[in-house]
């Protein structure tokens, strides 16, 4: 009669077996595997541990074979399968792939999975799969601009250097408005969230005024100078820049990076800004307001304040903005600036060798 292998443990591996066969949190399937292996490695015959263990013999031989193969790793996952015998022949799968990469449909301006299965005369899901294995999304976009300034890389230099190279003895700080902030107020009550259940509101809601939000973050600390007032004029602009320089140390130069506005460059802000020579204007290039940090700042604050929020009017939405702020300031993060002009340009020749057009 042919016998088994025999199986020899090493301390290590007989103390790991003994862990695994007394676990009573671990999967039963790893148990199982573990006491076959003991009682093998004690000579125990193949029938005399599948009647033990109430299994079937070829189950014991397939593990202690494992087991002298891949010792202890082999008992922890099971052997990959070889799964089924694909039915949709390479030249289908290119024929999707080319279809869904350089057509549309007639009355579509992109392929959903089930028109191109009707196209193609294959299975939703295997449209699917394929779109998967090569990573193709054709119900995304996403959207981009390039700026046109003539002037964008002498911005960009003056920009990303305030950034990565501050100059001494001065304050970088990133400005600009959130103009439009809307007072909504929910026509129903929120109802709130339950195990199971997430928070709902109602879709309509009623509009209870706007407020602009002026907002100076410092790129040394990251905390927020800020404001809202009722309009958004080169008048508000100048009561601004007084804030900023009410709180900020007199003998600090002050560079503000700002967008390209008019307020911003208003002669009545030009004079106000030669009467204060700390100041220091640094405009981004149009249509490139990702250089301005405080824009990202403005993004966190809408996602956790505003976003859910309901504000019976103008003064609690300017209130609940402020108490952010001031909540914010209590524990400031500096945002950090890593990319170099070199990155960027790279990126946008990239863009533009893509896009087959001249900037």
């Amino acid at each position: 009669m042919n016998r088994a292998s025999a199986i020899i443990l090493s301390p290590e591996e007989q103390f790991k077996l003994d862990a695994w066969a007394r676990g009573r949190s671990l999967p039963l399937r790893l148990v199982l595997r573990a006491r076959i292996i003991q009682m093998a490695a004690k000579g125990a015959l193949n029938q005399e541990i599948a009647n033990e263990l109430k299994i079937s013999r070829p189950t014991v031989q397939l593990w202690r074979d494992r087991f002298l193969a891949l010792r202890l790793t082999g008992l922890e996952k099971d052997a990959p399968r070889p799964g089924r015998i694909a039915k949709i022949p390479q030249a289908k799968v290119a024929a999707v792939v080319e279809a869904t990469l350089h057509s549309t449909p007639e009355n579509a301006t992109h392929w959903s999975a089930r028109s191109m299965a009707k196209s193609q005369g294959i299975s939703r899901m295997a449209v699917q799969r394929i779109w998967k294995q090569y990573n193709l999304k054709p119900h995304l976009v996403e959207t981009f601009k390039l700026s046109r300034d003539k002037h964008f890389l002498e911005k960009l230099h003056d920009v990303v250097g305030l950034y990565l190279n501050p100059p001494d003895k001065a304050l970088v700080l990133c400005v600009d408005e959130k103009s439009q902030i809307q007072a909504l107020d929910r026509t129903q009550p929120l109802l709130a969230l339950r195990p199971g259940i997430p928070a709902r509101q109602t879709h309509d809601y009623k509009r209870n005024g706007t407020t602009t939000l002026f907002a100076a973050l410092s790129m040394l600390d990251g905390k927020v100078i800020g404001d809202c007032m009722p309009h958004h004029r080169h008048q508000e602009f100048i009561r601004f820049l007084k804030r900023i320089d009410s709180e900020t140390p007199a003998k600090l130069a002050l560079h503000l990076i700002v967008d390209n506005y008019g307020s911003h460059k208003h002669p009545r802000v030009q004079t106000w800004l030669e009467r204060h020579p700390r100041f220091h204007l640094h405009f981004t290039p149009t249509s490139s307001s990702w250089l301005n940090m405080v824009e990202r700042w403005f993004r966190e604050m809408t996602e956790k304040r505003l976003r859910r929020g309901t504000f019976a009017n103008v003064r609690s939405l300017n209130k609940a903005i402020l108490e952010y702020i001031h909540n914010h300031n209590q524990n400031p993060q500096a945002f950090v600036w890593t990319a170099t002009v070199e990155r960027i340009m790279g990126k946008i020749i990239k863009c533009k060798e893509a896009l087959g057009t001249l900037h």
